[in-house]
């Protein structure tokens, strides 16, 4: 984990406080309109809960990550199912709020707090009390990768390794991988994973995650739903990260690359078994 004193962890915690006031403050706003829900709030509250998510990464707040992942799911299927703002769904948010709240505060501790009991709630949040089921994926399912990547070494290895486990598809710059992503989109075979570098020529890669999200977003896909994006960057680029891709990517990669690392969120994402 990140020392506390590091300045992205607290450039982190004071932007969480912001998110945070956004969530409690948009779900009192839901309770206080009885059974409508509104879509603006709701997609307001996930893009806060997937940058205090993502930001969690950031800084190697594994338990703080999973809690704000937990909680975009519940209001990500919220939002798909069109379920009530009931006063019961609010208080367990509010909880999951108030703990991730905790959590941050005191990161050297946040590690060893079990948050199961609220998990469990937020689980019941989001199914409405019945168990939750794993996506169905035939027999014949094969992870699709996209990776963006103009350094030969670093494409090489990474498409070696990645092929592995499904079919990975390869961009040179990022205008080939916006083109490459609308193309799948379009065919219906969008991609699981991307790997994008942010250094990159004709387009780099913060604006063309920045046109990947949109062209979900414009085809209705939410943002537990879309593509897993995984920044791959040098270490002086860590504060670039940090400051454009809070709400758009899932985690970050510094070069030279870590498989371990990589395999490790894969698996977090229940992309390989």
């Amino acid at each position: 984990m990140i020392a506390i004193d590091d300045e992205r962890a607290h450039n982190y915690s004071a932007e969480c406080g912001k998110h945070l006031a956004i969530m409690e403050e948009s779900l009192l706003s839901l309770e206080l309109g009885g059974t409508e829900l509104d879509e603006v709030l709701v997609n307001c509250m996930l893009g806060a809960a997937h940058s205090v998510k993502t930001g969690a990464g950031l800084c190697g707040l594994t338990m703080v990550a999973e809690l704000a992942q937990r909680t975009e799911s519940a209001l990500a299927q919220i939002r798909l199912d069109r379920l009530a703002p009931t006063p019961q769904r609010v208080t367990v948010l509010l909880r999951a709020i108030d703990m991730l709240r905790e959590l941050i505060d005191d990161p050297g501790a946040s590690d060893e707090v079990d948050i199961s009991a609220i998990v469990d709630a937020l689980g019941s949040v989001s199914t409405g009390g019945r168990a939750s089921v794993a996506p169905c994926r035939g027999a014949d399912w094969r992870l699709r990768v996209l990776l963006a990547e103009d350094d030969f070494t670093s494409r090489l290895l990474l498409q070696t390794f990645l092929s592995r486990y499904g079919d990975c598809h390869v961009a040179v710059n990022g205008l080939e991988a916006v083109e490459a992503f609308r193309s799948a989109l379009e065919q219906g075979q969008s991609y699981n994973l991307i790997c994008m570098d942010i250094m990159m020529p004709e387009l780099d890669g913060s604006e063309a995650i920045r046109q990947i999200r949109a062209m979900e977003e414009s085809q209705g896909i939410l943002s537990t739903d879309g593509a897993k994006i995984i920044m791959t960057t040098a270490v002086n680029e860590l504060k670039e990260v940090a400051r454009c891709f809070h709400d758009l990517c899932d985690a970050y990669l510094v070069k030279p690359i870590d498989l371990a690392q990589l395999l490790a969120y894969m698996k977090s994402y229940e992309l390989v078994g």
